[in-house]
């Protein structure tokens, strides 16, 4: 499979981490929004993340130049119809997915494999809205995109294994580590990841600790980079959310119930990092 032309759809923290990566490893990207001032906010982050890479001489000015020579948005999904590769990076809801893979089942041509950046979806559903779920595939990246190393790549029920070798090389190519996983509520990552980030909500809400001794706890003692409050604002609130209630409904189990703190905090706009306030003030 011969990919030149990757599809990106949104231009937030993950798209445009996705988009970057693409175009700096020397493949055009059609980078796809709703706004044309989402577009443009993506753009200037990926600019200023490739000047990063100049100045830590991680790339020269002139590979800088082509990677952002490489990157088209637009607000017209249908120009994603010369990809040869799509990633959907949209919001973590089911319906606005499921909406973006039947429109896309249409634009592009029937060999083009899709693939969602879902932290938490079924892959066996999104599949299952197009005509070709033998070609949907999780291509779960990680939050800087540019930095972070793995990609968890979900095969659906129907996922065949032409389309899991080809997305296993491409994501070599990026010069990222790909790890096979199932279908499951949260995957691996998320699963694992959130209940521990909404028990130190529990924690902070019931009074056991401040936000700052939990987190210190976790620097200190179990050697994290960052404590699972900040990275919990740093992912954002609303995503955590969104990924709790996904494991609650898919898996049943009364240990995913997202913590009503969390709930508060999203209610009043609180999203962490992005918003300027979470568990903590930005």
């Amino acid at each position: 499979m011969d990919i030149r032309t990757v599809g990106v759809i949104g231009a937030g923290t993950m798209g445009n981490g996705i988009a970057h990566v693409f175009a700096k490893n020397g493949y055009n990207v059609v980078l796809v929004d709703v706004e044309q001032r989402f577009i443009d906010r993506g753009l200037q982050t990926i600019g200023k993340n490739l000047e990063r890479e100049v100045a830590k001489n991680k790339l020269t000015s002139e590979q800088r130049d082509l990677a952002l020579g490489r990157i088209t948005g637009t607000v017209d999904r249908k120009r994603l119809a010369d990809s040869d590769f799509v990633v959907e990076a949209a919001s973590e809801r089911f319906e606005i997915k499921a909406e973006l893979f039947r429109d896309l089942d249409t634009i592009c041509r029937p060999e083009v494999l899709f693939s969602s950046n879902t932290s938490s979806i079924s892959i066996t559903k999104l599949a299952a809205v197009t005509g070709r779920p033998d070609k949907v595939i999780g291509m779960h990246f990680f939050n800087p995109v540019p930095v972070m190393k793995l990609v968890e790549v979900i095969r659906g029920l129907a996922t065949s294994n032409e389309t899991f070798a080809a997305v296993k090389a491409l994501a070599e190519k990026l010069e990222k580590t790909p790890v096979e996983v199932n279908d499951a509520p949260g995957f691996v990552s998320n699963r694992v990841l959130m209940p521990l980030l909404n028990e130190a909500m529990y924690a902070v809400m019931e009074g056991v600790a401040t936000a700052e001794a939990v987190d210190e706890v976790f620097k200190l003692g179990m050697a994290h980079p960052m404590g699972p409050l900040t990275l919990a604002d740093f992912i954002g609130l609303d995503v955590c959310l969104d990924i709790m209630r996904v494991m609650q409904s898919g898996l049943g189990d009364p240990k995913y119930r997202p913590c009503p703190l969390l709930i508060k905090m999203v209610d009043a706009g609180w999203l962490g990092r992005k918003s300027g306030r979470g568990f903590y003030q930005y």
